[in-house]
């Protein structure tokens, strides 16, 4: 029986051992979790099949994804920026992969899809998904590594994460007051008054009446103009995370304003410019947004305006 189930994980594991030829042929794997036992014996068939059709030389051999994943290891992932959090990430789904041919690439996605469906967030588990299809995709054009591209029918869970969040000035204001720490005091300010991301306003190298931003998340630089009304708070340094991380959430609690993340500073710096009619082209160069679409999901705020402005003219018959 090439099928038993795991009494530690209770999770099925495949199991081939043959001669074949006068040599021994062996290959072990978990199964995704969750698996059903007509699942697990319709896998032992499949697989046992293809396995010693390979031995007996009856089948071409079979690339895996295995040997994709070490090839992109090896070769890709050395070069990328966070190249150490896509390792991670492909390991953490390992137990999927592992021993699969790179042709059951949709089927592999799709099972971790499921079985980790409400155990993690739709947004990991996407992520998840594009790193392993991008390293099968490097072994498959790098490698020839199958006969068609393996990412092709991939699907992955849709996210739905955009906040809507956005603090006025007077509560911008009010946060930084409430903050007793002048870094963490400082960094509020200019989030709200620059746009910039928590990251970049830690990083940028400070020059008369700008911060130059060398490395950023699109990779493009930029310079984020200083505005005079935050000319002290340029000077000061900007706190570590863990500093952040403590007197943040006393400030907002002082405020009433539990909800609001540091991260929506950068967004209600746009949603202020849209509103004061600042087109979004520009807006987007201030945000240092790569693509339009990234900056259109503010674009409402600038209706909210122009709404506005004709119950104006209700107002005035």
């Amino acid at each position: 029986m090439s099928i038993y189930r795991d009494k530690a994980t209770g999770r099925f594991v495949f199991e081939f051992s043959r001669r074949v030829g006068g040599q021994r042929l062996r290959r072990r794997r978990f199964l995704p979790a969750g698996w059903t036992q007509a699942q697990a014996d319709a896998f032992d068939r499949k697989e046992s099949a293809a396995l010693y059709a390979l031995a007996t030389g009856v089948a071409k051999p079979r690339w895996h994804i295995d040997q994709a994943v070490a090839h992109y290891r090896r070769e890709r992932v050395p070069q990328l920026k966070h190249g150490a959090a896509q390792e991670r990430e492909l390991e953490a789904t390992r137990d999927w992969w592992e021993g699969r041919p790179i042709e059951d690439l949709a089927a592999v996605c799709a099972e971790y899809a499921q079985d980790q469906h409400g155990a993690l967030a739709p947004a990991t588990i996407k992520n998840r998904i594009a790193y392993l299809r991008a390293a099968c995709r490097w072994a498959w054009k790098r490698h020839g590594m199958g006969d068609a591209d393996p990412g092709a029918r991939v699907t992955a869970p849709t996210v739905r994460n955009a906040r809507d969040v956005t603090v006025t000035r007077a509560q911008m204001v009010k946060l930084a007051r409430a903050c007793p720490h002048r870094g963490v005091r400082a960094l509020i300010r200019v989030l709200y008054w620059t746009g910039m991301r928590v990251s970049e306003a830690q990083r940028a190298e400070r020059v008369p009446g700008a911060f130059v931003l060398r490395d950023t998340k699109n990779g493009s630089p930029r310079i984020v103009p200083a505005l005079p009304i935050i000319s002290t708070a340029s000077r000061v340094p900007m706190p570590e995370r863990s500093v952040i991380d403590y007197w943040w959430p006393l400030a907002r609690e002082a405020c009433g304003l539990q909800h609001v993340r540091l991260h929506d500073l950068r967004h209600s710096a746009a949603t202020a410019m849209v509103n004061a009619g600042v087109d979004l082209g520009t807006v987007g160069a201030v945000l240092g947004h790569k693509s339009t679409a990234t900056t259109k999901r503010y674009a409402h705020h600038g209706t909210t305006r122009l709404a506005e402005a004709l119950q104006a003219i209700r107002k005035r018959a």
